[in-house]
């Protein structure tokens, strides 16, 4: 309720103070708040174990697993994909959510789409992926699924613009293809 209050020209004021507890919070959302305690947690185990490659590949699968289809699906074909390519990154949870780490630090990371109630599965990139190329470049990429059609498709794309060499390899030693524009066919 509020209260009323005189002022120095004897006008009277409402005070509005109680009168914010009946309005809703515009903070993090219960999912915000929910992969942030995760990441808490997270921190607290890394702190108590040793940097173990083994552990964080079974957190990264149980994580995986907890998934519904079909980001299950192209979370384990991530997966397969980015430790073929790029097996210096070390496979760890962050916020939640299957990420890959070099030195410590998060280079790319999978979003299921049910974890923020999203339309689509997020597969991105943080700075310490050094996709600095140009002016602009994607750090994320919305994705639906998977399938090998489109595997297919964006290999022969590679290999048609001669990404696969060892230019193409990005910082991590992995193909950087997936991160370019594709070229137009004749």
């Amino acid at each position: 309720m509020a209260e009323t209050r005189a002022t120095e020209k004897g006008r009277a004021q409402k005070s509005t103070k109680g009168a914010a507890t009946n309005r809703k919070s515009s903070g993090f959302s219960a999912e915000e708040r929910a992969a942030m305690k995760e990441r808490a947690r997270e921190l607290k185990v890394e702190a108590r174990m040793t940097k173990n490659r083994a552990a964080g590949e079974s957190a990264v699968l149980a994580k995986i697993a907890e998934m519904p289809q079909p980001d299950r699906a192209m979370a384990e074909r991530l997966h397969a994909i980015i430790t073929a390519a790029a097996p210096a990154l070390w496979p760890r949870t962050w916020y939640g959510m299957p990420a890959y780490a070099k030195e410590g630090k998060v280079v790319c990371f999978f979003q299921s789409a049910q974890k923020f109630n999203s339309r689509y599965s997020t597969f991105g990139f943080q700075d310490a992926a050094n996709l600095d190329e140009g002016a602009m470049w994607p750090t994320s990429f919305a994705l639906k699924e998977l399938t090998p059609h489109r595997r297919e498709t964006d290999r022969r794309a590679r290999e048609g613009s001669g990404q696969l060499d060892q230019q193409a390899l990005g910082p991590l030693g992995s193909p950087r293809s997936s991160m370019a524009p594709l070229r137009s066919r004749p």
